[in-house]
């Protein structure tokens, strides 16, 4: 029962950052899993098997909020879903001892870009309303579905900062149209890996227990995209993916790091971490103090003479 809880509170967390960030559920949850011992297809499949409630949950909550442009669901949700249904199959058919290393290094590159891209570059705001085109976000959804099933995670990360990164689209829709495109690929990914493992190594006690703290945290999430700063909280949860994934390549058998070598490592990546959170914190106060002088003195410039 104990499980049960930590893990329904650890999806709540999950979609709370997810729903209003656009990425880290997979990742988040994942990571939790392989900490916990779980095989790497197994945690994935658990995942990805709660995410088709909590990313329809997600979607509709989006979509109440006005935070979703369907085209961009279509277009890149369904190379997404042929991506993930391959990644699935090839992640089903790794061994569990090459599969751990592999998992966490995917997810340790995508903890490392989440942060890295958060941290130093902020939110892109030029171009808002040029379309994108098919041409862009149909191999951008293929690559981030093969990621995402074979990482347990990836198609937020991989997905999100590069529709922000065209700075085509307001940040609450691309973060609400990559959650509802999240539903054709979870429910891909789920089929790929029952085809390819049937029910081995999956709880489906588990799989319940995230979904119950998903489902309760997206109609909040969806709320909250438009007053959490993204920014502090992309270095934030890129510093847990990476720091987690860190120790499970520290004690795989690539590495076999001794604790004389591990620790001064992970004191290395806390301060690291640290100094991310703390940078993105002050860019963040920095930019709200630009955008309020600059309000004052449009105000200031609207004012009849005299007054």
């Amino acid at each position: 029962m104990r499980t049960l809880i930590l893990l329904a509170l650890a999806g709540l967390g999950a979609q709370l950052v997810d729903g209003s960030l656009g990425m880290a559920y997979g990742v988040t949850s994942t990571t939790l899993l392989l900490a916990m011992g779980t095989n790497p297809a197994a945690a994935s499949a658990t995942v990805h098997l709660s995410e088709i409630g909590t990313t329809l949950m997600s979607g509709a909550s989006h979509w109440r909020f006005g935070n979703v442009d369907w085209r961009v669901v279509v277009r890149i949700g369904v190379p997404g879903a042929v991506g993930s249904f391959l990644g699935a199959t090839v992640l089903s058919k790794l061994s569990t001892d090459v599969a751990e290393p592999v998992m966490s290094l995917i997810l340790f590159g995508l903890g490392v870009y989440v942060m890295s891209r958060f941290t130093f570059k902020g939110l892109p705001k030029g171009q808002l309303g040029k379309p994108l085109r098919k041409r862009f976000l149909a191999p951008l959804g293929l690559v981030a579905g093969f990621l995402d099933a074979t990482g347990g995670g990836g198609w937020g990360p991989v997905g999100t900062p590069a529709l922000l990164a065209s700075g085509r689209m307001e940040p609450r829709k691309v973060i609400g149209s990559i959650d509802t495109s999240e539903f054709l690929v979870a429910v891909a990914a789920s089929l790929g890996f029952l085809v390819s493992l049937g029910s081995q190594g999956l709880k489906w006690t588990w799989v319940t227990a995230f979904l119950l703290g998903g489902v309760v945290a997206a109609p909040v999430a969806a709320w909250l995209v438009r007053l959490v700063p993204p920014r502090v909280l992309g270095s934030a949860v890129g510093g847990i993916i990476v720091v987690t994934n860190v120790r499970t390549l520290l004690r795989s058998d690539w590495i076999g790091a001794s604790s004389a070598l591990s620790t001064p490592v992970y004191g290395v990546l806390y301060v690291l971490w640290a100094a991310a959170l703390a940078y993105s914190v002050r860019a963040h106060r920095r930019e709200r103090a630009l955008e309020a002088r600059t309000e004052s003195e449009s105000a200031e410039g609207r004012q009849p003479l005299g007054v």
